[in-house]
């Protein structure tokens, strides 16, 4: 495996697209990416032709999907390059539009999302030509035309964990995830460590609870949990859910207590609601990565880790509902991180040994 570097992740898309991360909303500002379009263009000479296959929350998810989306409209406005993209509807579909992507000629794909990874697997198995990318994903053998990029999701989960445990009244905050997996366990675990970590700070007494839905697309089912949790006197709740995270940020928004987003700044969703956003960088991630694999710097057979360091992971700028003094506090607890003076846990077990340290 080869470590992407700090300077590589920055400094290849360039400053005109990529923003300091701690401090800087989703490039898909506003609420939308750039123009999506899942027409296939036709294949032309010299251009590269790259489809992104969606998982189940399709790339109108204001979340995940629609922001590694927005990273290829970022090269189809920067080189003019072909680029697509193919909406799944549940998890059968992937095989099959996988496929089609290979029939319309793509030089490489693009996954999105661990449910994916067995499918994109098959399909970089199956097609030895065309090259592959997942996100969400690491491999323990990744075939030499597949390229896996992870992130450190508690490292942006930990600081607003943090604003969590110091924006509470009730001393209650609560956590809705989606499907559980390893890796989303890990927006949980930053997120508990992060109000441990206040509460010894601060003195505080902040208690948690945590909830998964089981999906990542039926909102109804986000906002009736999040109601569950605000009854039980929850005032803040962090979502990690996809399109699931939308009916509880809408619960939250109609109960008038505390909201967190994920992925992207969304903050646009429910003004006044949402005080924070954690935010991972698969926009640029996507968009960089693409850039390295079509000049041939990254042949595939790799996982690529982006955390903190690389300024892949933070937290959102918009901070209209923090004081200037929990923002500026949360940033230095993103410094920390940086410099390793904050090792947040990755496991339950080392979130138990993390919260008995402090």
């Amino acid at each position: 495996m080869k470590p992407i570097t700090r300077r590589a992740f920055v400094g290849a898309v360039g400053a005109g697209v990529l923003g300091a991360l701690t401090g800087c909303g989703s490039s898909a500002g506003g609420g939308s990416a750039a123009p999506a379009s899942s027409a296939s263009p036709s294949k032309r000479d010299g251009v590269p032709n790259i489809i992104l296959v969606t998982d189940i929350g399709t790339v109108h998810d204001q979340s995940f999907n629609e922001l590694s989306w927005s990273g290829l409209a970022m090269l189809n406005g920067k080189y003019g390059w072909d680029v697509s993209y193919i909406d799944s509807v549940d998890e059968p579909d992937y095989k099959i539009r996988l496929d089609q992507a290979v029939a319309r000629g793509a030089d490489l794909v693009w996954g999105v999302g661990f449910l994916m990874g067995d499918a994109v697997r098959e399909a970089a198995q199956e097609y030895p030509d065309v090259k592959f990318g997942i996100i969400d994903v690491a491999y323990d053998d990744p075939l030499p035309n597949l390229t896996g990029i992870t992130f450190k999701q508690e490292e942006c989960s930990f600081p607003v964990g943090y604003i969590a445990a110091r924006t509470t009244k009730s001393n209650k905050v609560g956590f809705i995830g989606g499907v559980d997996s390893t890796q989303m366990q890990l927006f949980e675990q930053g997120y508990y460590a992060g109000i441990e970590y206040a509460n010894k700070e601060q003195g505080l007494s902040v208690t948690y609870q945590g909830k998964w839905s089981g999906s990542f697309t039926d909102d109804a089912l986000g906002q009736s949990i999040a109601y569950d949790m605000i009854t039980d006197g929850c005032d803040v709740i962090y979502h990690a859910a996809g399109v699931v995270g939308l009916g509880v940020i809408r619960a939250c928004s109609e109960a008038g207590v505390w909201a967190i987003g994920v992925d992207q700044d969304q903050s646009y969703l429910a003004p006044g609601t949402v005080i924070t956003s954690a935010i991972k960088r698969v926009d640029e991630a996507i968009a960089q990565t693409t850039e390295r694999i079509i000049a041939g710097e990254v042949e595939g057979g790799e996982n690529i880790v982006l955390g903190a360091s690389e300024d892949a992971v933070g937290f959102a700028s918009t901070h209209d509902l923090l004081s200037d003094n929990l923002y500026n506090d949360t940033l230095q607890i993103m410094e920390k991180i940086k410099a390793g003076e904050i090792v947040v846990p990755k496991s339950a077990d080392e979130l138990k040994t993390y919260i008995s340290s402090l």
